[in-house]
């Protein structure tokens, strides 16, 4: 099948050398947050005068737009706006409205920490967002200040969850990364305060993003090992998956309290059905989560290249895709631990 672009050019849909084809596009808005999460941005290696993009150097909403627009002829249904925290950037209501009226995207979604939720869920609603994902990594206030890097309060978070139900969105996907020793004992009490309310909550198992976030295989909890504690206290089920590139695994309570799921890129990856291309902030191409570097889009947009020659340049970046950091994990890392992207930069 091809499908046409823009300006009328027709295109056929790229496929990796992996077979898999591009239908997924994670925008990272700006790379700055106001949380300092141990697992993504810790605070003794970003402080607070961390010399983070300035506004020249990030892509503007036009410049956003036309990128979608373009990956949008290639295939991508899908958009998720992400940063660093992509509420920070000023005026994102006025770029989702920008992105929904895209041709051919199907969903927009956007993935925040939470705290300036409760201010722009109704306008964000209103721009037509679809969906929204919320991190919540714990209920004890204690805990929650230690991942948040002393930046956040555990209250902020569940506001934002109440404002964003008020604002329409009914159904949220609600995201925790699991640290052994830090919050895996307090798995069941965010279960427990979930289940039943319509909401989705995803354990995700810490990842080796980036080379900052001193990650090590002994603070991996396996999903395995949470499906089996959870379904002790309440007996689950699996649900099938919905479509090609689902990240979640997905349960559901057998006594109909819901779904959960479980994002096992340790334990259990899944980049043969990896989907996702990632356009940081300043406008790189990134075909990989654990990517090292990326294709550089903004300086293609600058330089004046029409829509054909964007076009041409993306399909090619995705059609020499053979990335699959996490099935080669142990043997890439026993040759030396590569630089690699920073989450911050690219989003998860």
């Amino acid at each position: 099948m091809t499908r046409a672009i823009p300006d009328g050019m027709v295109v056929a849909p790229p496929i990796d050398k992996l077979g898999r084809p591009l239908r997924d596009l994670r925008i990272s808005v700006v790379d700055r947050c106001n949380f300092r999460c141990p697992y993504c941005m810790p605070e003794d290696l970003y402080p607070e005068h961390h010399p983070f993009l300035n506004k020249h150097d990030r892509l503007s909403f036009e410049e956003i737009e036309r990128l979608a627009r373009a990956f949008a002829g290639l295939g991508v249904r899908k958009l998720r706006l992400t940063g660093g925290e992509p509420l920070l950037r000023r005026d994102l209501p006025q770029l989702v409205g920008m992105l929904v009226r895209v041709p051919g995207i199907e969903d927009i979604a956007l993935t925040t920490n939470g705290v300036l939720l409760p201010k722009l869920a109704a306008p964000l609603r209103a721009a037509g967002l679809h969906r929204l994902t919320v991190s919540i990594d714990t209920l004890d206030p204690e805990t929650f200040r230690q991942m948040s890097g002393g930046r956040g309060e555990v209250g902020q978070v569940l506001e934002a969850i109440e404002a964003a139900q008020h604002a329409g969105f009914e159904s949220l996907k609600l995201n925790c990364v699991v640290l052994r020793g830090i919050n895996d004992g307090q798995v069941l009490d965010l279960v427990e305060r979930f289940r039943g309310s319509g909401h989705v909550l995803r354990f995700i198992e810490f990842m080796d993003v980036g080379t900052l976030n001193r990650w090590s295989a002994d603070k991996v909890v396996p999903s395995a090992e949470l499906i089996a504690r959870i379904g002790q206290r309440w007996p689950l089920e699996p649900v099938a998956r919905g479509y090609r590139g689902e990240v979640a695994e997905r349960w559901r309570f057998v006594d109909g309290g819901g779904e959960i799921g479980f994002i096992s890129s340790v334990s259990a990856p899944f980049c043969g059905d990896c989907t996702r291309a990632r356009l940081s902030a300043d406008g790189k191409l990134f075909t990989c989560l654990f990517a090292r570097d990326g294709v550089d889009l903004r300086d293609t947009l600058r330089s004046g290249a029409d829509d054909a020659a964007l076009v041409e340049r993306i399909a090619k970046v995705w059609l020499g895709r053979s990335d699959r950091y996490s099935e080669q994990r142990a043997e890439m890392r026993a040759k030396g631990d590569p630089q690699r992207i920073e989450m911050f930069k690219i989003g998860g």
